[in-house]
């Protein structure tokens, strides 16, 4: 099963870091999130992924064409040009990075990359989020309900102090945002069934307006409740959390006592 990761957006709202480099190379921990949010894959199993760039897409396609350089020590002989690898560390991935375009919308680069997905249900997520969905779980729930697709909802931390004023002009309480305060909102890390591509029209289709509005509508929609970590990354403010998070462990990588693979009968990986 592979693993597409919307990675062209501008990231406007992180331009402290995006004006040189593209959101999901932003690094969290000294790695850049995009490698973050592969790691959680990697660990159920899926190793097989597709990256839609776009803005500064070249950027990632240094990262990873120059991955062995960056994480691994080496012996070279200038007089040949000869490089030994003395402990190669890079993680057995298949990285496919597509340029999907600099506008091209979430729902264009999808389907732009139909061709390389084919016709198989597959993992959709972002690449500016960090989750420890259990993704075994998630695809045995999405074989379960049988929908088109199904999306991994979450409740937002709270951001902001919450204030009473009672009607009158003056505060009378006030206290910090509860996660109960706010509905369950799209948290990435869908599972998809081919038939989606039907529902894109053009680049410049948005994922999250039509097509997701169309399997609404269809009765096609599976949601899928996430109570764990959740944290996404659109603000400076965000990235330290995040920052904070990794120095405490990094929860998106908490080991697992079952392999999802064992519960599913390496179905996953299909």
């Amino acid at each position: 099963m592979k693993v597409v990761i919307f990675a062209g957006g501008l990231g406007t709202r992180l331009s402290e870091e995006t004006g040189r480099r593209p959101k999901p190379m932003v690094e969290i921990g000294g790695k850049p999130i995009l490698h973050h949010i592969m790691s959680v894959f990697a660990g159920h199993g899926l190793t097989d992924f597709v990256v839609l760039g776009g803005y500064k897409v070249e950027v990632i396609k240094d990262y990873f064409l120059n991955y062995h350089q960056r994480s691994g020590n080496f012996t070279v002989d200038l007089a040949t040009g000869h490089v030994t690898w003395a402990d190669p560390r890079a993680e057995p991935w298949r990285v496919t990075v597509v340029d999907t375009g600099l506008d091209t919308m979430t729902g264009g680069r999808l389907k732009r990359a139909r061709h390389l997905i084919g016709n198989e249900t597959f993992c959709l997520t972002y690449g500016d989020g960090l989750a420890d969905v259990d993704i075994g779980a998630l695809v045995a729930h999405h074989r379960a309900v049988g929908a088109t697709a199904t999306v991994t909802a979450v409740q937002p931390p709270g951001r902001f102090g919450v204030l009473s004023t009672g009607g009158g002009a003056l505060v009378e309480g006030f206290r910090e945002k509860a996660a109960a305060d706010v509905g369950l909102i799209n948290g990435g890390y869908f599972i998809c069934e081919p038939g989606v591509f039907d529902l894109i029209d053009n680049d410049d289709t948005v994922w999250e307006q039509d097509p997701m509005a169309r399997l609404v509508a269809d009765r096609q929609l599976a949601i899928y409740q996430h109570h764990g970590f959740w944290q996404s990354m659109d603000t400076l403010r965000d990235k330290d959390v995040l920052e904070k998070a990794h120095a405490e462990g990094a929860p998106w990588l908490r080991p697992r006592a079952v392999s999802p693979l064992q519960r599913l009968g390496g179905s996953v990986v299909s």
